[in-house]
């Protein structure tokens, strides 16, 4: 129940002094005053206050938690699950940590004698000051559109609202808050700013780039674009995840930019792709001119055994590829067609995914192949890619019967 006492006194210089004070205490024998200067400012914290109690939302240590607060304890839970290795990764907890202090709880500090991020946006916003029982649905909505004005994208707005989501839910799990009022906030940009159609590279491209490339990188380059596997759970692949025998790869973990090894993304990133003939072919010949070939060595390791460093990869094997084509078409054009336009290696997933749809493959086999968490999404990304015939026999019928 909630009461108001209304108090008056004389202060120093003998001036009368009133002040309205509102007496709380919750189901739980929880006590908390607040204090007005208005009988009228009490009432409606009154009010307010007994709607919570009745609703079962309000909780009185909300008052003295700011959004920073609130923060702070969050990411103290999420490093205690990156130790102790419960579905959070140094990645995962780096990207939160991001997300908070340079946007939720912004942190002008933060780079100061580092290299500042280059995607990194200019933003003055912040809501880190905000108290947890001041924080509104409108509050939120407020610092979305603030994202979007600062330049921030959709989708990396997206992301900053998902983490904001999840650091509440904490806080309403802890009993700081009664309700996540991130719950349901859009982020609605422009028709032509949300996901593109992918446009995977052509196979006249993949083939210029197998053909300079080294003999060793080669068999790499071709097992990434064969099996549409993520960087990650290709630097992670060890020789007892592949069965040359049945022609198979099973793919059950992923090592992330820290070297930290760890299961797939999703439950259904845990999954058996199906191997060509050239390709276990080539593997077998990668297998007996490496020295690291036990059942525990990674397929594809550094030159000490241990995980490869993708964008070291990336600047000295892969991009050289596309300046090596660029010379032979410069030196002779007649004999070497101009070089493939630059993309990166998680295109190599894209143009498998688009071969198994060119092959014929149904939408739900392309979603276990690629190890996508739902058909939807797969759906989103490729559904253009999937041609039927039936669509055309339709059109023509319609035609038919309007036009004769």
């Amino acid at each position: 129940m909630a009461v108001i006492r209304k108090r008056t006194w004389k202060n120093a210089d003998g001036v009368e002094a009133t002040r309205w004070f509102v007496d709380i205490r919750d189901a739980n024998g929880h006590r908390e005053r607040r204090q007005f200067d208005s009988r009228k400012e009490a009432d409606a914290y009154r009010v307010a206050t007994e709607g919570q109690m009745r609703a079962g939302t309000f909780r009185g240590d909300a008052a003295k938690f700011t959004v920073k607060d609130a923060a702070g304890l969050f990411l103290e839970y999420c490093d205690g699950r990156r130790e102790r290795g419960e579905r959070m990764t140094r990645r995962n907890y780096d990207v939160m940590d991001g997300h908070i202090h340079n946007y939720i709880c912004r942190d002008p500090k933060r780079h100061e004698g580092k290299v500042r991020p280059t995607r990194l946006r200019d933003f003055d916003g912040g809501i880190g000051s905000i108290k947890l029982s001041q924080l509104t649905a409108r509050s939120v909505g407020d610092f979305r559109d603030s994202l979007r004005g600062a330049g921030v994208s959709v989708v990396t707005t997206r992301k900053i609202l998902s983490t904001l989501h999840q650091l509440l839910g904490y806080a309403v799990s802890r009993d700081l808050i009664g309700i996540n009022v991130a719950q349901g906030i859009k982020v609605i940009g422009r028709r032509d700013e949300g996901a593109r159609k992918i446009v995977p590279p052509t196979k006249e491209a993949m083939r210029a780039l197998l053909a300079v490339a080294d003999e060793n990188f080669r068999v790499k380059l071709a097992f990434a674009s064969s099996t549409g596997v993520r960087a990650g759970e290709l630097h992670a692949l060890r020789w007892h995840h592949l069965d040359l025998v049945k022609c198979e790869v099973k793919i059950e973990t992923r090592v992330d930019a820290y070297g930290e090894e760890d299961v797939t993304k999703t439950a259904a990133g845990m999954r058996m792709i199906p191997l060509s003939q050239p390709l276990v072919v080539m593997l077998k010949e990668w297998k007996l001119r490496t020295k690291r070939k036990k059942a525990g060595d990674l397929v594809f390791p550094s030159r000490r055994g241990w995980y490869t460093g993708h964008d070291n990869m990336i600047k000295r094997k892969f991009l050289p590829l596309f300046g090596l084509l660029a010379k032979k078409h410069q030196k002779d054009p007649a004999q070497h067609p101009e070089a493939p336009a630059r993309f990166n290696w998680h295109a190599l997933r894209h143009f498998a995914v688009s071969c198994w749809i060119e092959a014929g493959l149904s939408p739900k086999t392309v979603q276990t192949f690629a190890g996508h968490s739902s058909l939807q999404v797969t759906m989103d990304r490729y559904g253009h890619l999937f041609k039927s015939d039936d669509h055309k026999k339709a059109m023509n019928a319609i035609a038919e019967d309007i036009f004769g």
